[in-house]
């Protein structure tokens, strides 16, 4: 797990923006927010990954460059995950990209219970590539793991990263249970709490609703 938000640096501007209450309703701020904290974990991730020397021909020589040499697929939880995946697309242009949404569908009778909807799905093959698994809020765990077992049938990544802006305790100590040992979490923020409908406390709120409106 790495959390760069505890090293002081910019980072912290954005993350700050995203939670100030007045801040957050420009929602057009909100998403270039998430926009540009899915460029720095992109940066910091892209330190972790595998290259192999290139020779670049320049107007006047060659250069050996170590070059980015990895089948990356960038998979985002729809929709609050959208600003977030185009943050990290802006670095690894060359990824391909798959789809899914996942949503609690609460019970009618007690708002407290829920469970994980998974509907669409668009995805490439992930058999041996490398995925980076985005979803802004990682609350309770449940849409991670529901989304993690239906990428399953589109075949074994050699390794997961997931990207998050902000978690709760609970929620990583509960994906934590079913992903691959080695998987890595790059978040921005974590918090202690989840209130009594699962979000987290103090958050920022529904990520969805700041970046693209209130749902039915």
């Amino acid at each position: 797990m790495i959390v760069h938000s505890l090293p002081n640096s910019i980072l912290n501007n954005f993350i700050a923006q995203i939670r100030d209450e007045k801040i957050q309703k420009d929602s057009l701020r909100f998403r270039r927010n998430i926009e540009r904290i899915g460029e720095i974990l992109a940066y910091e991730l892209s330190k972790k990954l595998n290259y192999t020397t290139q020779e670049v021909k320049t107007p006047l020589g060659t250069k050996n460059i170590n070059i980015l040499d990895e089948k990356i697929v960038l998979c985002s939880i729809l929709r609050a995950g959208l600003p977030l995946h185009q943050g990290v697309l802006n670095y690894f242009d060359d990824a391909e990209n798959a789809f899914i949404s996942a949503y609690r569908k609460h019970n009618p009778t007690n708002h407290q219970e829920f469970s994980i909807e998974v509907e669409y799905f668009a995805s490439p093959s992930l058999q041996d590539k490398t995925l980076l698994l985005i979803d802004p809020m990682l609350a309770t765990g449940n849409s991670m793991v529901a989304v993690f077992e239906a990428l399953k049938k589109h075949g074994i990544p050699k390794k997961i990263h997931i990207v998050s802006v902000i978690g709760a305790v609970a929620g990583i100590e509960y994906i934590d249970k079913f992903f691959p040992n080695d998987t890595e979490l790059w978040i921005s923020a974590i918090d202690d709490k989840l209130n009594n409908n699962g979000y987290i406390i103090p958050g920022l709120g529904d990520a969805g609703d700041l970046a693209f409106g209130n749902k039915l």
